[in-house]
């Protein structure tokens, strides 16, 4: 779902890791990597209308690392906004306050946004990562009965 709300060709265009790195000790004091080829007014710029650099995370992708990923379920979903508070990764996908989606190139599959999740059932759920989005839907559970 992610997919059709980023509009740009360099978005996980690279996997993080592939690249020679150096040791921290080994980086010139003082370096800085900038974030953006350009300068950019990036608190009015919506993210996917950014120049960034090849240097910046949102061109690389950690989807590999990934063994379980989290799954959506809009018809459960509330738009709490609480997953896109405590992703540490920002891979929920939110605009004007609704839920869209998660960004699956950046999403390392912590689970931190299911357990944030109020709803009943959760609107999240882990699953694994070679499962399709049709048959984990499919598997979703009912929602449970609080005992008298």
């Amino acid at each position: 779902m992610s997919r059709g709300v980023l509009a740009t060709e360099k978005r996980g265009m690279r996997e993080l890791g592939a690249e020679e790195h150096v040791g921290w000790d080994e980086v010139t004091q003082g370096t800085l990597l900038p974030s953006f080829e350009k300068d950019v007014d990036a608190a009015h710029v919506r993210p996917e209308e950014r120049p960034y650099s090849d240097f910046n995370s949102y061109t690389a992708t950690v989807a590999s690392w990934r063994v379980i990923k989290p799954v959506y379920n809009r018809d459960i979903c509330i738009d709490c906004q609480n997953c896109w508070v405590w992703c540490p990764d920002t891979s929920i996908v939110s605009r004007d306050k609704q839920m869209l989606g998660i960004d699956y190139d950046h999403c390392k599959g912590c689970g931190v946004c299911v357990e944030v999740c109020p709803t009943n059932p959760k609107s999240l759920l882990m699953f694994g990562e070679s499962e399709e989005t049709e048959a984990a839907l499919a598997k979703w559970p009912e929602k449970k009965k609080k005992a008298k």
